[in-house]
């Protein structure tokens, strides 16, 4: 008995030490793995920032993590630039599947699955060759439009963020406008080759678009935002004196008139040579291997492997409920009288609802966000336990780009918080904007919305001191997910109408439902468009007859999500899902279920795709269970 026992001991020894064994390697491979996983975040960041100067320039990052100077570049945009850096992402994605997944865990493996998927996303839309692609982001089909392109964005870019504090900043300012010469002309040469192939944008898409060419083209140098950017802001820059604060506004001038402008010229005459080649039809599967080019485009958008007919019948869906809870509200409210859009019209016509289009009733709609921004603010603890530090500013979108931007837009502050985040509306219209509908828009675009989200996850990376539970610098400022952040920005707008925000405003919250019909008439008319055949106008009278919105501002809407494929499709697909994860952390949790808690583990992660904030869910509520 005893010998018997003794063998059993020495067994159970075997296994213990084995074990023992099966644990330090275990370990092992996990701070192996770790360790090289750190580095290639780092080198990653570092190679994005390096082919994306503006990004660079943008959060303010010393040159070290960019990868040198980086204050007097503008991306290439060259055919060689963007086969180069196509070939860095496949180069990455590389080293990321040498690195051993299964040792990974906590926010270890969170960070792989991130950036491995942006990698993933870009590679796909990559392998069409035409349009815009590169080394991060997802593929737009047409190089130039009325959204894409370095002329809809550089004259902003360095207006608003290029610092002008010194001489030095003035220098690399009248760099980087040289350089703009230089990438208009490398755009122009990619339409002319995806001319070749068959891409060429639809008719009306080219009628926007030289219509904003021509007036930055046409403009006298001296009165472009280019220069009067650079001459306002000059003169009070450190150790610049008059003399050669008058030389710089000279130069950049020159610039203006002598290079940009004449690139400008050439870009013009290109795309307006392709108007007879051009048709009415708005769907990308028109295009070379177009309906695999939508679907890639969808996936990289949303992070979601719905299909097109899926999004189609989820937006029908939405809209049928969405249009019965419009319906209740008018009725509550007295508004009995026609169709739901009919008596949204009636109201949105009401001149007590509309602002004067002019610079004073403009004025005044800008300090009634602010308003609105400070009420919010002050409540943002019943709902979050993490709180942004940076500011907000509420700007409007610039003259110079009005005509064909979207309506509103949120751009990030600097890290170091020496420029706020700044939340953008478009004023080409004041009737676009009734009273009613301004509330929602400010907590899509600022708080709790793009703001609160994109400075907590700017606010959480490793390298800001302040921080003690980090993410990579990839994660936190680099990284963009449509399907989380416009999600997260929809379901903002949601977390408003539950804190009560609309308690005493009924028509306020008819201004949130039509946002989302808004929001679910984008699934409809984004797949209608690319998947179902649906022309322009088929589109437009569809989303005007289910939102009520202007036929105006609904036509920009329909021209970008002809010019953006999926994208329009992010926003409800990542709001469905959070509010799926949110159900399913209440059914687990049940009354130990905290609000607050769980929008911590949506907020500081930073952004991801749809799947990974599902997987991070799911441990979090394991991991709640057990306290």
């Amino acid at each position: 008995m005893f010998k018997r026992m003794g063998v059993a001991v020495a067994m159970l020894l075997v296994l213990g030490v084995a074990g023992c064994d099966n644990k330090v390697a275990t370990e092992k491979a996990r701070v192996e793995a770790s360790a090289k996983l750190e580095t290639l975040l780092s080198e990653t960041a570092t190679a994005f920032l390096k082919e994306s100067p503006e990004g660079a320039t943008s959060l303010g990052v010393s040159e070290d993590i960019a990868g040198g100077k980086y204050a007097n570049r503008l991306s290439d945009a060259s055919p060689e630039g963007l086969a180069r850096q196509a070939a860095l992402a496949k180069s990455l994605a590389a080293r990321f599947d040498a690195i051993d997944r299964k040792a990974l865990a906590g926010q270890d493996a969170t960070s792989f699955e991130v950036v491995r998927g942006a990698l993933r996303y870009t590679i796909a839309g990559n392998a069409f060759g035409y349009g815009n692609f590169g080394v991060n982001g997802a593929p737009t089909p047409y190089v130039v439009s009325q959204l894409t392109g370095s002329y809809q964005f550089v004259p902003d870019f360095l207006d608003s963020q290029h610092a002008l504090k010194s001489a030095a900043d003035a220098e690399d300012y009248i760099a980087r406008l040289d350089a703009f010469a230089v990438t208009l002309d490398h755009e122009t040469a990619r339409v002319k080759a995806d001319a070749q192939r068959g891409v060429i944008a639809p008719t009306y898409i080219i009628e926007r678009t030289l219509s904003q060419l021509r007036a930055l083209a046409g403009a006298p140098a001296p009165a472009t935002t280019l220069v009067r950017s650079l001459q306002r802001r000059v003169g009070r820059a450190e150790g610049v004196t008059p003399v050669q604060a008058a030389d710089f506004t000279r130069r950049a001038i020159t610039s203006v008139r002598d290079k940009v402008q004449p690139a400008l010229r050439r870009q013009i005459e290109t795309i307006a040579a392709l108007q007879p080649r051009a048709k009415p039809d708005a769907s990308v599967s028109r295009l070379p291997d177009g309906a695999n080019y939508y679907k890639a485009a969808l996936a990289a958008w949303t992070t979601s492997d719905m299909s097109p007919d899926e999004i189609h019948q989820t937006g029908l869906d939405l809209i049928a409920d969405l249009t019965r809870q419009m319906d209740d509200l008018l009725k509550a409210q007295g508004y009995t009288e026609g169709t739901v859009l009919e008596r949204i019209n009636a109201i949105s016509a009401d001149p007590r609802q509309l602002y004067p289009n002019t610079e004073a009733g403009k004025t005044q709609l800008l300090a009634d966000l602010n308003r609105q921004v400070e009420v919010i603010t002050a409540r943002l603890p019943e709902q979050f336990i993490t709180l942004p530090r940076a500011r907000l500013e509420i700007k409007r979108v610039p003259v110079e780009i009005e005509e064909g931007a979207p309506g509103g837009y949120y751009q990030t502050g600097a890290l170091d918080g020496s420029r706020a985040g700044a939340y953008y509306i478009n004023l080409r219209n004041t009737a676009e904007w009734p009273r009613f509908t301004l509330p929602t828009l400010t907590y899509h675009e600022g708080i709790p919305g793009h703001h609160l989200q994109g400075s907590i996850a700017q606010e959480a990376n490793c390298t800001d001191t302040r921080t003690t539970n980090c993410i990579p610098l990839i994660r936190s400022s680099l990284l963009w997910f449509s399907g989380y952040g416009e999600g997260w920005a929809l379901y903002s707008e949601q977390i408003a109408d539950e804190m009560g925000l609309y308690k005493d405003d009924p028509i306020g919250r008819l201004g949130y439902l039509q946002s989302m019909a808004f929001r679910a008439a984008r699934l409809v008319v984004d797949t209608g468009l690319h998947a179902k055949g649906w022309s322009r106008e088929k589109a437009i009278d569809y989303m005007v007859s289910v939102t009520g919105n202007t036929p105006s501002s609904i036509a920009t809407e329909v021209e970008r999500y002809i010019v953006w494929p999926g994208q329009a499709c992010a926003y409800m697909v990542g709001r469905q899902t959070i509010n799926r994860a949110r159900d399913k952390a209440k059914a687990a949790l049940g009354a130990t279920f905290d609000a607050r808690a769980f929008h911590d583990r949506i907020l500081l992660d930073g952004a991801v795709p749809l799947s990974v904030l599902e997987t991070n869910v799911d441990a979090w509520i394991a991991a709640q269970k057990q306290k």
